[in-house]
């Protein structure tokens, strides 16, 4: 179920949370939504999800308006908030029960359906405590088991893994990419690296509009403009080396990464590669080459080119 947002604009007072924002999600993908505290990631949730009215624009998913048929829409979508309300004095079970109630799930599926979410989400061990009794990981399970109960095509899920430990971030990434394959995904989260292990596409936003949209390979390719390389020269005549190296006329720096062992890193000239010039200069001196790597960026440094000042 594809998810289509146009042109929506969402102020608060004389804050504009949203700005003129359009972009759309395809059935099967997972979506990756980053930018700063403030940038209006929540926000835009919050509008597909029918849980706030933007000043301007539309969204349709699956074809169908959040704003003419709201109740059709929220039907179709699983979401999971930040705060990830839960009644604590509940069971997992009696919980996840009357959340499939609340959804639609008729009295005949109702049961069933409840254990095949318990089984998914792995929480079968703790499908008796009180909610108030589970660790942080296996409360984010039972909102994610919440979010899925009723069967959804569109998933929404902000900040899924906050006040996770590693071992627990690794098994919920693992089951929001097994629910991707078969349903739109849209996942906020401040984790770059959850980001890029789990999303199929990048979307960062700032200041209420978007600054980058790409595959997390296609936003490293694009942001690395000039050639960087890291290179170590085995030598004991350090300096030697590096004037050697700046004397290139590929080469437009060169920096010291570690004087011991003679290693370097080289930016290139705009559109042009240094490193045959670089093998050449090595074998007509006679030194070896000990590392010749090219250096990229990730999706960190990415996203604090396109959004640093905020």
């Amino acid at each position: 179920m594809d998810i289509l947002v146009e042109n929506i604009t969402k102020t608060y007072g004389t804050q504009k949370a949203l700005d003129n924002l359009s972009f759309q999600v395809k059935t099967g993908e997972i979506l990756g939504f980053l930018g700063p505290n403030g940038a209006g990631k929540t926000t835009t949730m919050k509008a597909i999800t029918c849980y706030i009215t933007p000043n301007e624009g539309t969204i349709t998913v699956g074809g169908k308006s959040v704003h003419e048929v709201p109740d059709e829409v929220k039907s179709s979508i699983g979401y999971l908030p930040e705060n990830n309300p839960l009644y604590l004095d509940m069971t997992v079970v009696d919980y996840l029960t009357f959340i499939g109630e609340l959804q639609g799930v008729s009295k005949a599926n109702i049961q069933a359906q409840v254990e095949k979410m318990i089984r998914l989400c792995g929480l079968n061990l703790e499908k008796h405590k009180k909610i108030g009794q589970l660790s942080k990981g296996y409360k984010q399970r039972v909102g994610l088991a919440q979010a899925l109960i009723h069967d959804p095509e569109v998933l929404i899920l902000d900040e899924p893994t906050t006040g996770l430990d590693p071992n627990q971030i690794i098994e919920i990434r693992k089951l929001i990419k097994e629910i991707g394959r078969e349903k739109t995904v849209i996942l906020s989260s401040h984790i770059l690296a959850e980001v890029e292990a789990t999303c199929d596409r990048v979307l960062i936003i700032n200041k209420g509009q978007i600054v980058a949209d790409g595959t997390p390979e296609s936003l490293r390719k694009e942001a690395q403009g000039k050639e960087l390389l890291k290179v170590g020269i085995s030598t004991s005549e350090r300096n030697e080396a590096y004037k050697a190296l700046a004397d290139l006329d590929e080469v437009e720096t060169v920096s010291f990464i570690d004087t011991d062992a003679s290693l370097f890193e080289i930016e290139s000239g705009t559109g042009c590669s240094s490193v045959e010039a670089i093998f050449k200069m090595c074998v007509h001196k006679g030194w070896y080459i000990t590392q010749l790597t090219p250096v990229e960026k990730n999706l960190e440094d990415v996203f604090r080119e396109l959004t640093q000042g905020n």
